[in-house]
């Protein structure tokens, strides 16, 4: 993904409010199954880590990143981006 792709990303999940929230029971399969489907017909989901979650964001960010098969727009204190093209619904066309 280059740059001027995940600037423009950013900027569509600027508007986006957080679909799911890590929080102390940290990430389960049945948490990553959830993402897969929501990211399948979204494309671009905002993620909320909780204060109760020990987890280090970031490292949060890479671990779904790669369980989904999506890509890491970017992580901003407490809240992550994920970005994966959709074959079947694609709604957001990539500068």
């Amino acid at each position: 993904m280059t740059s001027k792709q995940r600037a423009y990303l950013k900027s569509l999940a600027m508007q986006l409010e957080p679909v799911f929230h890590v929080g102390k029971a940290s990430i389960t399969p049945e948490f990553t199954e959830a993402i897969n489907e929501v990211l399948a017909s979204r494309e671009l989901i905002k993620i909320a880590v909780l204060k109760n979650c020990l987890d280090d964001p970031r490292e949060l960010a890479e671990i779904l990143s790669e369980r989904t098969h999506s890509e890491v727009v970017q992580v901003i204190g407490k809240r992550i981006v994920l970005y994966r093209r959709s074959l079947d619904h694609q709604k957001i066309i990539l500068p």
